[in-house]
């Protein structure tokens, strides 16, 4: 019994302690990477040993274009507070955010125009795209030990910003999809809401603007984020789209309370590392996504090959999130020496019928749960009728079959939760059953509880 107590006082101590500064373990170089599938050994970008440190915020653009005219280089952010909008990044170039430097964004929608080629929650379309953008370059970087600081809460762009993508603009050809605040909302099907007037008093349309993600690089190879820190997002921070070759360590993300503040969204791209990284969130921590219904599943672009170790979530909707946009299928992930704190869901796999695609080859080892507070491990394929309306209904068929999501081949072994209300639950469909999941030596106080519905071969051995 005195061993028991012991070993449980152990295990509750190095909960409340491990990572809480897991970037300062961080050692230099990057190890070996090992994973249950083919994955590439991954190599940080190399760069010109040009440099060019600002003087004046305005030189920030200016050094990136001069620099990248002459084969690349390094850009440095000095100490200090630099005040910028979008900064827009070129191949073979890194942005070095020195120790002390603090880069905070303008909220002025001015800033972020003119609109750009960018992924807003799962669909295509042209818009203020990022905080620091990249697009179709190869070799980029954002490195050092400063900061990015969002615009306050009572800025523009939040001011007019959309709730959020409409499936019905998925029907808009992609060209005709400007969200930059210049049109109104019929534009797009939606009606002028009685309470609230088309526009506010700059003559602005309310609710045609989408958000800037703080780091989103689209169609980019091999880039770089490392030992920079994130705070006060307007959205979701770090969002690799259509990239490949991703290496994030050392990241540090602080967004906790901020409404749809996702960490770290790697969005239909392949051969991504994530190591020594912290987040706190006010929405999903780490994520996989790979786009949302017939607009990501005529992209066929899935997410596949994304290693996580060695990182901690803190707070946040899910510790680790596969999706909700899956459409074009999210397959090959391994996470692992991995501490999730409070998130209301430590490991959350969502979908819905009309999004398609779904998760298959899932790995999960050495995952320590401090206190997930609905359930430790929740599959919800259903959704709700407010979002999808009679799809939520378990047994409707009007789905378009192509658009059925799936999960499959999911395993989960060495997993320890200290406190949870309910260790996992799952939710299926019935022509389409979660399939092959797999749980090896499982530690968890709630009473052994698993729920599910719609789903097949679930196997669950627990720690002795």
């Amino acid at each position: 019994m005195h061993y028991i107590l012991t070993f449980f006082l152990l295990s509750f101590f190095a909960l409340c302690t491990y990572g809480q500064n897991v970037a300062a373990a961080m050692p230099d170089e990057i190890e070996p990477i090992v994973a249950p599938f083919d994955m590439p050994q991954l190599q940080r970008p190399v760069f010109p040993k040009r440099t060019a440190t600002i003087r004046k915020s305005r030189d920030i653009q200016r050094h990136i274009d001069r620099l990248a005219k002459q084969g690349g280089g390094t850009v440095v952010i000095p100490k200090g507070k630099w005040l910028t909008g979008r900064i827009t990044l070129k191949s073979n170039i890194r942005l070095q955010i020195d120790e002390g430097a603090e880069l905070h964004f303008s909220g002025e929608v001015k800033d972020y125009l003119p609109a750009v080629a960018c992924r807003n929650e799962g669909v295509d379309i042209y818009g203020p795209g990022a905080m620091i953008y990249a697009d179709g370059a190869e070799n980029i970087a954002v490195t050092g030990k400063g900061k990015l600081v969002a615009p306050a809460r009572d800025c523009e762009l939040l001011d007019i910003t959309m709730a959020g993508i409409p499936d019905a603009v998925q029907d808009i050809p992609v060209a005709e999809r400007i969200f930059d605040g210049s049109k109104p909302r019929a534009a797009f099907g939606f009606q002028a809401m009685a309470d609230k007037p088309e526009c506010n008093s700059n003559g602005r349309h309310y609710g045609t603007l989408c958000l800037p993600v703080f780091f989103g690089p689209m169609n980019c190879k091999n880039v770089l984020l490392e030992g920079v820190t994130l705070e006060g997002s307007i959205f979701w921070n770090i969002v690799p789209v259509y990239c490949e070759n991703i290496i994030i360590r050392g990241v540090t993300v602080e967004s906790h309370g901020i409404a749809r503040t996702d960490g770290i969204d790697i969005d239909s791209s392949r051969n991504a590392l994530i190591e020594y990284t912290s987040l706190d969130c006010g929405d999903d921590c780490f994520t996989l996504k790979a786009g949302r219904g017939m607009d990501g599943l005529m992209k066929a672009r899935p997410t596949e090959n994304v290693v996580i170790r060695h990182c901690h979530a803190k707070r946040g909707a899910g510790g680790l999130t596969v999706g909700s946009e899956t459409a074009a299928g999210i397959r090959n992930v391994y996470m692992y020496d991995v501490d999730i704190d409070e998130s209301s869901y430590g490991i959350y796999f969502k979908t819905r019928r009309p999004r398609g695609g779904g998760g298959e080859n899932l790995f999960f080892d050495n995952i320590r749960m401090k206190h997930p507070k609905r359930r430790a491990v929740y599959w919800d394929m259903l959704g709700s009728a407010t979002y999808v309306g009679k799809l939520a209904e378990r047994f409707n068929r009007d789905n378009d079959p192509r658009l059925t999501p799936y999960f499959r081949n999911i395993h989960f072994k060495n997993v320890t939760v200290a406190e949870t209300k309910e260790f996992a639950k799952a939710i299926g469909l019935p022509e389409s059953p979660i399939e092959n999941v797999t749980f090896e030596n499982i530690s968890s106080p709630s009473t052994h509880d698993i729920t599910v519905q719609d789903a097949g071969l679930f196997s669950v051995s627990w720690k002795e």
